[in-house]
């Protein structure tokens, strides 16, 4: 499994930033744009709060597994891919999604004095700290499950036992 890496996610959210910018210019010049529903940092925190807690507890027990303390549980290697896996999906669709809220909020910064419109570039600014935030957990997440570099003499890793 490849690493992430952080060019990769800035990259999502700058080109979905980008589009989303200039489709709310464009939709906003022909109609009423969408509303930036206030769920989305609540959602988005607790994606991140999921993946910080499980990479604590997997942290944890890689610890005591490690250091063979006296009835330690031990981590399921199919456990710890499925979490790997999970906070790499989670960190790429916010990547994108965290752009598309990022660029709305842009384009509203231009209507600051409008109430309505004030909201709902701090919802999107929330958004996209807390897309920040699950980033971060799964990059967390991703650097605890990392198995250690295993090197031979001749450059190759050793096979598995």
């Amino acid at each position: 499994m490849k690493q992430l890496r952080i060019r990769t996610l800035a990259g999502l959210f700058v080109v979905a930033g980008v589009l989303s910018w200039s489709g709310a210019r464009l939709w906003d010049s022909v109609g009423t744009l969408p509303r930036v529903p206030l769920a989305a940092p609540i959602v988005l925190a607790v994606i991140a709060v999921v993946l910080l807690s499980t990479a604590l507890s997997l942290r944890s027990r890689l610890r005591a597994q490690r250091e063979r303390r006296p009835g330690a549980k031990g981590v399921d290697p199919m456990m710890a891919a499925r979490a790997v896996v999970f906070g790499q999906a989670s960190a790429l669709v916010v990547a994108l999604v965290a752009g598309m809220y990022g660029g709305a909020g842009a384009f509203l910064l231009e209507f600051l004095d409008i109430p309505g419109r004030r909201d709902q570039a701090i919802y999107a600014g929330l958004s996209v700290l807390m897309g920040i935030a699950v980033v971060a957990a799964a990059l967390f997440l991703e650097r605890v499950c990392k198995l250690p570099e295993d090197d031979d003499e001749d450059g190759q890793a050793a096979p598995a036992a």
